[in-house]
């Protein structure tokens, strides 16, 4: 018998390999959907109170073991020990949010206008669901996809992210322990991501596809989901702004933006790419955040470090090219960190000053710790500027008048808007955005529904 192929994972930081996991193909994940079938009408005729149990206690069971899981995070994707916690506890509130939704799964029912009828209307599981996560939040990306699912009666196909496949099936084995039925949620461990999820679109069984990563692979995913009109939900790129006002609490802004740009190492899709500070704080301000950026200390986890590598060495040339360009383009590096002597894919936490409004690190993701300094005094311009852009994912506003801070927000072309703080994320608000930042959301109630159809009874209903 020819052994499984298998592949690499490797620590980013160390550039140690931590472990090998299969290597599975579109054979193996057509045979993944032949298991979530067979799960499929048991599990949705399941009654909600023993869905929301069995993600209650998955909530717990990622709690128990919140150390082990944010070590393991930190080892194959590299970030902090700091931040990998904070996510183990993120994404363990979406169990126990939507435990919590589960039971409300809703419905209505109404009279006919003309009479003669009643409409009874209720929201079923749509199917097996196809879902795909990205490695930067290995944990919380898994889990903001498959609580809604398994809440709503779905059972889940799951391919997680070849640099991070660890955390997913560490996630999976704490579902099994905490109840979910053999098959419910079925992980794909793979370096096809193509094949494999190639096969899925094309199952008929499958009913649903979420995907959170670039917008170019999300754009293609769109068109093969188009042939079979599928339920598409899509978490895409963003190039989110910062804006401080020149009546801003300073400290306050300094702290959000330190947050908004740096957590995870800026490898989030909601992490401040460009950062509009107002001409009259403007030296203040870069003063005051170039400071923080130098005290971050870069490294290995293990060490207590602050910031971890980039994710692999294709990010770190990125990132560094960005860089370089920019500087061509008009800007100046005005503050930076120190970097470890680590063999990881590392890059300096590094302030960019004097970047000129339509310098080409602007309009591109970073996806990396470098905060670009943009001076603005008229409003009308600032806004025009932040919203010259196809995405529309997240943005943040500090201004010390909140009336003004919120015009400001709902001015700005984004899903999302942090006003006076760095944060947006959270398992009880709708998580998504505009334009070609993707469709649909997650987390809130619109996470539950995007799991569901709605279907309606029209009972006929003598006089």
């Amino acid at each position: 018998m020819t052994a499984q192929p298998t592949f690499p994972v490797e620590d980013p930081a160390s550039l140690e390999v931590v472990a090998h996991v299969p290597d599975l193909g579109a054979d193996e994940a057509r045979a993944a959907v032949d298991r979530a079938a067979a799960a499929f009408p048991a599990w949705s005729s399941t009654s909600p109170r023993h869905r929301s149990d069995v993600l209650r206690r998955a909530h717990e069971l990622m709690l128990r073991d919140r150390d082990e899981l944010a070590t393991l995070i930190s080892r194959e994707n590299g970030k902090s020990l700091a931040d990998a916690a904070a996510e183990v506890g993120y994404a363990a509130e979406f169990f126990r949010w939507f435990s919590e939704e589960a039971v409300r799964p809703g419905g209505e029912y109404g009279e006919a206008p003309g009479g003669g009828a009643r409409t009874l209307v209720s929201h079923r599981p749509v199917g097996v669901a196809a879902l795909v996560t990205p490695w930067n939040f290995p944990a919380a990306m898994a889990t903001r996809k498959i609580a809604p699912a398994l809440a709503a009666g779905c059972t889940v196909v799951l391919k997680p992210a070849a640099e991070t496949p660890l955390t997913a099936l560490a996630v999976a084995r704490l579902l099994t322990e905490a109840g979910a039925p053999d098959g419910a949620v079925e992980v794909v461990t793979t370096t096809d991501a193509p094949g494999v999820v190639g096969a899925w679109l094309g199952d008929p069984r499958v009913r649903k596809v979420s995907f959170t990563g670039s917008t170019g692979v999300g754009r293609a995913l769109l068109h093969q989901a188009a042939d079979r009109v599928l339920n598409a939900s899509m978490e895409l790129g963003g190039n989110a702004p910062v804006v401080v006002t020149e009546d801003a609490d300073l400290e306050a802004a300094v702290a959000g933006t330190m947050v908004a740009k740096f957590r995870g190492g800026g490898q989030a899709c909601t992490a401040a790419n460009r950062i509009y500070v107002h001409a009259d704080v403007a030296f203040d301000f870069l003063a005051r955040l170039g400071a923080e950026v130098e005290k971050l200390t870069v490294g290995l986890a293990t060490d207590g470090a602050a910031i971890g590598p980039l994710i692999t060495a294709t990010a770190l040339h990125r990132v560094t090219e960005a860089v370089d360009l920019a500087v061509r383009e008009g800007a100046r590096i005005s503050h930076r960190a120190q970097l470890p002597e680590a063999p990881g894919y590392f890059y300096p936490p590094t302030v960019l000053a004097d970047v000129p409004p339509d310098a080409t690190i602007l309009r591109e993701e970073i996806f990396g710790p470098v905060a670009a300094v943009v001076v603005w005094e008229d409003e009308a311009e600032l806004l025009r500027q932040v919203n010259d852009t196809e995405y529309g994912l997240a943005a943040y506003v500090f201004a010390g008048e909140l009336g003004r801070a919120i015009s400001l927000g709902e001015r700005i072309e984004a899903g999302m808007v942090g006003i006076n703080r760095g944060l947006v994320s959270d398992p009880s608000a709708p998580f998504g955005g505009v334009k070609q930042s993707g469709l649909g959301r997650e987390g809130a109630r619109d996470g539950l529904r995007e799991f569901q159809e709605t279907q309606y009874l029209s009972v006929d209903w003598p006089r």
